[in-house]
């Protein structure tokens, strides 16, 4: 599609879908595509590689959903998609995607993951299904136990790239590759672009067409940004006293730690405050229930460590509470960007003790702007220190 016709794409009728895909759309809720979406969708129609670059809360997973669902339209009942995904909870959205958008096709989608019986999930990819949406280290039980054959596939997306890199999957990654067919189409999306992801890509996709909306490390648009000075041991006692505030109706506050997650519940939980956490400790069971709750609005507050940071697809999120300072900066524009979605405004705390003054000031060297400062009186550690 040539870039001024995209400028003036204003429905998803535009972008060369079906009926069956306008429809399920439609039955969405969603009226105009997001620019990601206008300019992934034709070009993944057309049949080419693609690197997909967006800040989280953009709608990029329907950027590769809807096209590939048309594409499978009227196709043989095989493996034909392969989706990997870092974590268990990213999985679980990209087949509620491919399920909502191929609602009034015949395409069936089925999640692979750790966590879980292993059993369901081999009788399932033994029976056949069009689409797999898998995490590296459980799919590869699956392909030594010769349970699925990638021998028709004709997708593999590579979903939020950079975060399964840092988590150390690119040996499974390889090893998943070198089984699959050559020639197939690959989309690879990421929200930010290291040298690690841009090798990737050299690796495995072919004339890749570079999707991007916004800069690689843009933090998003609609959130309001702010650091609170405060000593470590003062932490719990400034979130306690934030979290009294009215108007904070779903908050995600992010720790290092499973052990700090766990902590926080505990010191919220003295002052009377419901909260929950999710980490990687945490049963698969666990973890579904915590985000239900959460997305349900039955719990107001969620701690939770990194694992959050990528994927979890909830709608008004009013507060990001970063507990801890994340200490690489393109965690600080992940993590944020699970308030300030699909346009909507949120804002976004970091507490600040002093021996995390540098971590913030990196931070704001990749943003290219400061972060305002607010002083709470008897929290803020120059105050704290003069006392």
């Amino acid at each position: 599609m040539d870039p001024e016709i995209e400028d003036r794409v204003t429905t998803f009728g535009e972008l060369g879908l079906v009926p069956e895909l306008l429809a399920a759309v439609q039955d969405a809720g969603y009226t105009e595509p997001t620019p990601i979406q206008r300019d992934a969708i034709p070009r993944v129609l057309q049949g080419r590689d693609i690197i997909g670059l967006a800040q989280t809360g953009t709608g990029k997973t329907a950027a590769f959903t809807l096209p590939i669902v048309q594409r499978l339209l009227g196709g043989p009942r095989r493996t034909r998609v392969l989706v990997l995904t870092p974590t268990r909870e990213l999985a679980a959205q990209v087949e509620a995607s491919f399920v909502k958008y191929a609602r009034h096709a015949a395409v069936s989608v089925i999640p692979v993951y750790g966590g879980v019986p292993i059993e369901p999930q081999e009788r399932a990819l033994r029976a056949g299904v069009d689409v797999v949406v898998a995490t590296p280290g459980r799919l590869l039980d699956h392909l030594e136990r010769q349970n699925v054959c990638f021998d028709a596939l004709e997708f593999l997306v590579l979903d939020e790239a950079d975060r399964m890199l840092d988590m150390g999957f690119a040996p499974q990654l390889n090893r998943i590759v070198e089984q699959l067919p050559r020639y197939r189409q690959t989309l690879l999306f990421s929200a930010t672009m290291p040298a690690e992801v841009e090798a990737l890509s050299r690796k495995y996709l072919r004339k890749p067409v570079v999707v991007q909306v916004g800069r690689r490390s843009e933090a998003a648009s609609t959130v309001t940004h702010a650091v609170y000075p405060v000593p470590r041991e003062r932490k719990s006692a400034l979130l306690i006293e934030l979290l009294r505030n009215d108007q904070m109706d779903s908050v995600l506050i992010f720790t290092r730690t499973k052990h700090g997650a766990d902590r926080v519940v505990r010191h919220l939980d003295r002052a009377g405050i419901a909260a929950i956490a999710l980490h990687a400790d945490k049963s698969q069971s666990q973890r579904t229930r915590a985000l239900e709750s959460f997305k349900s609005g039955a719990a107001r507050i969620l701690v939770a460590t990194d694992i959050a940071q990528r994927g979890l697809d909830v709608s008004g999120i009013s507060h990001v509470i970063n507990y801890d300072v994340p200490q690489q900066p393109e965690d600080y524009v992940h993590r944020i960007g699970r308030t300030g979605r699909a346009a909507q405004t949120g804002d976004a705390f970091t507490f600040m003790s002093a021996d995390e003054i540098a971590m913030v000031r990196t931070i704001e060297r990749m943003l290219g702007q400061p972060i305002p400062r607010i002083s709470v009186p008897g929290y803020d550690f120059g105050t704290v220190a003069a006392a």
